[in-house]
């Protein structure tokens, strides 16, 4: 359990920090502690091996449990807020922590998985391909992906993973389609 004393220290660190800096939070009055912890996929961000891949596999869990469940407009809709908020928490966090898209951000990743999951159906193939699908297009980058990252602030962080998951949910209809039965 090293790496989640390592984050909640961290974590703490960044509180006190935080209330001794001015504030800066979100329009509405949303404090940089909020907002870094929902942009760090509440805190697996900051485990430190593969902060992606664990950001992944929480917003595979909130898959899994709630988000598959909602018929296809709410599910939509949920994806378009978590894309737009997604894009003010990135942007803020980035600020926060001093650096464009730092490893412990992965709200993107949460959007990210969930635009390749959706609308498909819920099964262990789906959900396992879909993530490792994901996560080969997020690593990878192929075009235009690794420039979608040129974006400015938090749609910089948001567009490519956005893009990873348009791909692997393309991909993965495909070969959805291709298997028999």
């Amino acid at each position: 359990m090293t790496w989640w004393r390592d984050a909640w220290s961290e974590w703490q660190g960044k509180q006190i920090r935080g209330f001794r800096a001015q504030s800066r939070g979100l329009p509405g009055g949303i404090p940089s502690l909020l907002v870094l912890f929902l942009a760090s996929g509440f805190l697996s961000g900051f485990i430190p091996a593969l902060p992606g891949t664990a950001g992944t596999l929480v917003a595979l869990i909130i898959y899994w449990v709630l988000i598959h469940r909602l018929p296809p407009l709410p599910y939509l809709v949920l994806l378009l807020a978590s894309l737009l908020l997604g894009s003010a928490l990135c942007s803020r966090a980035e600020a926060y922590l001093g650096k464009a898209d730092a490893a412990p951000i992965v709200w993107d990743e949460w959007v990210g998985l969930w635009t390749a999951l959706a609308l498909l159906p819920m099964t262990p193939l789906t959900l396992g391909a879909g993530f490792l699908l994901f996560r080969l297009f997020d690593i990878v980058k192929p075009p235009p992906l690794r420039r979608l990252q040129s974006l400015p602030g938090g749609w910089g962080v948001m567009a490519d993973d956005l893009g990873a998951g348009i791909y692997a949910n393309l991909l993965l209809r495909v070969l959805l389609g291709l298997m028999p039965g």
